[in-house]
């Protein structure tokens, strides 16, 4: 049957069905489990076929460590413009001095930061990663939380949101050399004015990572850190729409010191298919249309956030002002592992979560985290949240009860609702 159906990839995956039919039929089966479930893990999106064509191309055939013009290798005549391209798309979208694209990810994107403006054993601060932070924020388990010396400031208990006053009086006591904005698990609008004068105050780099929101603020739909945080880190997928990749921004007098971090500091050759799918990405950020994307992300979170509180779910912070939603599933009597897999099942895709205080482990945690960018590109709109809302409410419902009769159902009319909207990529056999 693959032969039948991989022609409605987008590129075509024609020669990997000849080549290597079984890897190419599990290809086939998560393009088909992406098509036919609602994603709302926060992190993912789905690209474009653009984004797909430069990521599979044949830039992955060269090597180009260094910069532009700065080549260890000789053959750049492409490489270096294609680049160059990337970070210009990224300063003007972001609006800042320098950029850097080649980074693999979000995590060595950040662990450059540490190696650009620290030493070891130097202080670092960051939101607590219960509390909705990163491991790379200088949590124990990651290498940033082992090499420098942590500080972790949290939520208020009352509230879900960051204690600006805390986290003054935190850094005014423990004077970290850094400071980390951003996380993993925020859904409110980050303080980005509020924490530069903190860092101001103690003498510290602020960094925002922005890995989450950077689509966002591409489209308007949240405010910059430019123009108050020293360094941006991010990560090009997500809300972005881009490939699996990472950049990092600054100021220019920060320039030398991030690109000598991530080479020769961390890493060797730049993937330059990926470079080349963020110039897309980049490019499709500035286009026509994503502002209202953007934006609607935001409307479709907040929708859904209303049916969830609607329905007697507890929000951490009470709603949410981005993409992202966290639910405390406590008063439901299930925890979040067992619901986020009965979810799955039943054709709604999220991760479990530790909320804020959770008394639970963290491998069996008591939320869920939630994020509307994907379906926000297959097309569904806030007056469709509450049936979406219904659905995670009847399985959770059902989780609680032990009773999985439900999950069929839920799927089947997942799987009905979903047949009307296009997905970037791939198409199902006529």
């Amino acid at each position: 049957m693959i032969g039948a159906e991989v022609v409605m990839h987008q590129p075509s995956l024609s020669h990997l069905s000849a080549q290597d039919p079984e890897l190419a039929a599990l290809i086939e089966a998560e393009a088909r489990r992406q098509f036919e479930k609602i994603r709302l893990i926060a992190s993912e999106n789905y690209v474009s076929p653009a984004v797909l064509e430069a990521t599979g191309s044949v830039l992955t055939n060269k090597y180009s460590e260094g910069y532009a013009g700065r080549r260890y290798y000789e053959g750049q005549q492409n490489i270096d413009p294609i680049e160059l391209m990337a970070i210009d798309r990224a300063k003007a979208l972001f609006g800042v001095e320098h950029a850097n694209v080649q980074p693999y990810s979000g995590s060595p994107a950040n662990l450059a930061v540490y190696m650009a403006f620290l030493e070891p054993g130097d202080t670092v601060m960051g939101l607590s990663l219960p509390m909705g932070g990163h491991l790379t924020h200088g949590w124990p388990v990651s290498a940033t939380g082992k090499w420098f010396t942590p500080v972790r400031y949290g939520v208020r208990a009352d509230t879900g949101r960051v204690d600006m006053d805390q986290v003054r009086d935190l850094a005014l006591k423990e004077r970290p050399k850094l400071i980390w904005c951003g996380g993993t698990a925020i859904p409110r609008t980050i303080d980005f004015a509020g924490f530069a004068e903190i860092a101001q105050e103690t003498g510290a780099v602020l960094a925002a990572d922005i890995a989450h929101i950077a689509g966002l603020i591409a489209g308007g739909a949240h405010p910059s850190p430019a123009g108050h945080a020293d360094v941006i880190s991010t990560t090009t997928h997500k809300t972005l729409r881009g490939p699996r990749g990472a950049m990092i921004m600054s100021l220019a007098e920060h320039a030398a010191a991030i690109d000598k971090a991530v080479f020769p500091g961390l890493q060797g050759g730049p993937h330059n298919h990926t470079t080349a799918a963020i110039a897309v990405a980049l490019d499709e950020a500035a286009g026509p249309g994503f502002s209202a994307y953007a934006h609607r992300i935001v409307a479709n979170a907040r929708a859904l956030a209303e049916a969830l509180l609607e329905r007697g779910y507890d929000l951490i912070s009470g709603g949410t002002d981005n993409h992202l939603i966290l639910v405390d599933l406590t008063n439901k009597g299930v925890a979040g592992k067992p619901a986020a897999q009965a979810l799955d099942r039943a054709g709604i895709e999220l991760n479990y979560n530790a909320v804020p205080f959770d008394p639970r482990k963290p491998f069996d945690p008591s939320g869920l985290r939630l994020g509307t960018a994907a379906i926000t590109t297959r097309g569904l709109v806030p007056e469709q949240m509450p049936r979406v809302a219904a659905w995670i409410d009847e399985v959770v419902l059902a989780t609680a009860r032990e009773d999985d009769k439900e999950l069929d159902r839920v799927a089947g009319e997942i799987r009905e609702l979903l047949a009307s909207y296009p997905m970037p990529g791939w198409a199902p056999a006529p």
